[in-house]
């Protein structure tokens, strides 16, 4: 439980599940707002989307035909008016009478059915006769979809193109969303460079930050980038005060582990930061911190850029979408092995990057370790492997969960 772990003194490593729970308790959530419905797609619904109408708004043809009443289908009919679309009928329908009806029309006052176009014989003088076999009346009653008052759409729904056209329909066009958290992405390394420069002796570009930039805003959150803190304690404080006083989420990469210069921890604390835990039984990623602020929460992730997606994927990302009230359920699809894997070492849950294979296979990637990062460019998900266990045979069933 958070209240009895040290925050200031954190020496223990906890299994994934538990640091999993602590980061989802830590959530809170970030209000609402209102956007137009052509600018909701990707965001959370905070409100309810209900109809003002009936759908259809009134008995509407389902095809091109006649409508006429059922009684006279053996008869010869007079055609007394044609409806197109749009217009609203004239003339009711008698005995011996019919309509020429367009799809998407309105029925007129008379009629209990159509009969389609090629079901019926044009006669002379105006006049038609029904030769098919009856079925079906062929047009979709007042209400039938939908009535005036129906909650079409609930809180909680992630926005997709299709929910466009119900709110459209429904005449509901300015929408509650769920505020998108501010996400501050901090790089920490004095070794790093931004993408643009070319690296000079003992220096890498800055990839993590980029790829974290990205991964927050696929998560429908908006994200702050403020920059490179180099290993400099007083510059990587001040940066770090700044996203914790403008941002509800901090990402911070790089300098959560061991090293003479991994000060982050202690900057953190400096700041006002109750870390919750500092190493996690997962690999990749057992560096990876977090952390509750009076203003919101804070990551410390390995800098090593696989580490740092992964843990994204399984922690930050869950996270966002549950501060949005968004009950996100990952995509996970059981595939067999097309080979057998094994790992030398088995003291924590493995988070492994695979392929699917156009055969409907899995398959890991190749992997050289948590800086490879290339390798995810390959990976279409992640499967686990439980602690303790060293292979996963050819044909057996895996977990896939797709990033």
């Amino acid at each position: 439980m958070i209240e009895n772990r040290n925050s200031q003194d954190i020496k223990e490593m906890i299994p994934f599940d538990e640091a999993y729970e602590i980061v989802m308790r830590s959530a809170f959530e970030t209000g609402t707002e209102t956007v137009s419905y052509t600018a909701s797609p990707g965001r959370i619904i905070a409100g309810e989307v209900i109809s003002d109408i009936d759908m259809p708004p009134f008995d509407k043809a389902a095809v091109d035909g006649f409508a006429c009443r059922q009684s006279d289908l053996g008869l010869e009919l007079e055609i007394i008016e044609t409806i197109p679309a749009g217009k609203w009928p004239e003339k009711s329908v008698g005995e011996r009478q019919c309509s020429k009806i367009m799809t998407g029309a309105a029925l007129p006052a008379g009629a209990d059915c159509i009969i389609m176009v090629e079901d019926a014989e044009l006669l002379p003088a105006g006049r038609i006769k029904f030769n098919g076999t009856f079925s079906k009346e062929n047009y979709a009653s007042k209400g039938e979809d939908v009535k005036k008052g129906d909650i079409l759409i609930k809180p909680g729904k992630l926005i997709r193109p299709q929910d466009i056209a119900v709110m459209a329909a429904a005449g509901h066009v300015k929408v509650t969303v769920a505020r998108m958290p501010l996400v501050a992405v901090i790089s920490s390394g004095s070794e790093l460079v931004e993408p643009e420069e070319f690296p000079g002796i003992s220096q890498i570009r800055n990839s993590n930050a980029s790829q974290l930039m990205a991964q927050t805003g696929r998560a429908g959150a908006k994200g702050i980038y403020y920059g490179i803190a180099g290993d400099n304690e007083e510059i990587t404080y001040d940066i770090v005060v700044k996203a914790l006083s403008e941002s509800d989420i901090v990402l911070i990469t790089g300098g959560v582990s061991m090293g003479d210069f991994d000060f982050i921890p202690a900057v953190l604390r400096r700041a006002e930061v109750k870390i919750l835990f500092d190493r996690v039984a997962v690999q990749p990623g057992k560096p990876t911190t977090f952390g509750v602020h009076s203003k919101g929460v804070v990551f410390g992730l390995p800098g090593n850029p696989v580490s740092s997606f992964i843990q994204f994927e399984m922690l930050v990302r869950p996270l966002i979408y549950r501060m949005m009230g968004y009950k996100w359920d990952p995509i996970k699809i059981e595939l067999p092995m097309k080979e057998n894997f094994v790992r030398k070492y088995t003291g924590r849950m493995a988070l492994l990057p695979v392929m699917i294979t156009d055969d409907g296979f899995v398959k890991p990637v190749e992997y050289h370790g948590s800086a490879h990062i290339s390798s995810l460019s390959e990976a279409s998900g992640i499967i686990s492997i439980p602690s303790g266990e060293s292979t996963i045979k050819k044909g057996e069933i895996v977990s896939v969960r797709q990033i």
